[in-house]
């Protein structure tokens, strides 16, 4: 039996401390979960922003264009389609099981919507790019890498930056919004 005595707050004094000792409800597992998957992806984007991409920068472009071919079959994983798309499941699902909290709404809504921003480029502008690098064919059978490259990399990177600081920006609401729950 649970003899703890319970504010009437749903399990939280007014200022928002928690007093439940069944565990995270819903809501927070949402948010939680929101937390982590959008994470997971903005450090990985960010890895490829700081560290991937100007590293490949610096190669000749057979191998860039190989590079990046392999690069596109490998990270479509069901780990990657799990976090990935379970990031914006979570997201959506976060803002909408706390509408009824301002101080954590507004900042889970903008994670999600900076999350979609973020899926919204992979989705229109990367996902395309890459298939068409895929679609050059084969990097060693290319009589012009170099053109491959070209119709690629700059344009890859800029949206690909941009992908990452809205990923970033999402998970740094989505903490802000954790730190309010």
């Amino acid at each position: 039996m649970d003899f703890v005595a319970r504010p009437p707050y749903g399990g939280r004094d007014p200022t928002g401390t928690s007093f439940s000792g069944e565990g995270a409800d819903m809501r927070d597992a949402a948010l939680i979960t929101a937390v982590i998957s959008t994470g997971l992806m903005a450090g990985l984007f960010l890895a490829f922003s700081i560290s991937v991409m100007p590293a490949l920068a610096r190669v000749e472009d057979r191998a860039f264009v190989e590079v990046m071919q392999l690069i596109n079959i490998v990270i479509l994983n069901p780990i990657f389609g799990l976090v990935f798309l379970g990031a914006l499941v979570s997201n959506a699902v976060a803002a909408w099981q706390y509408a009824d909290q301002p101080q954590v709404f507004g900042w889970a809504l903008g994670g999600a919507v900076g999350y979609a921003t973020t899926f919204l480029i992979t989705l229109a502008v990367s996902a395309p790019l890459n298939y068409r690098l895929d679609r050059a064919g084969p990097a060693r059978q290319l009589s012009d890498p170099g053109a491959a490259r070209r119709a690629f990399e700059k344009v890859w990177v800029r949206w690909h930056n941009l992908r990452t600081v809205a990923n970033v920006a999402a998970f740094g609401c989505l903490c802000i919004a954790l730190s309010n729950s």
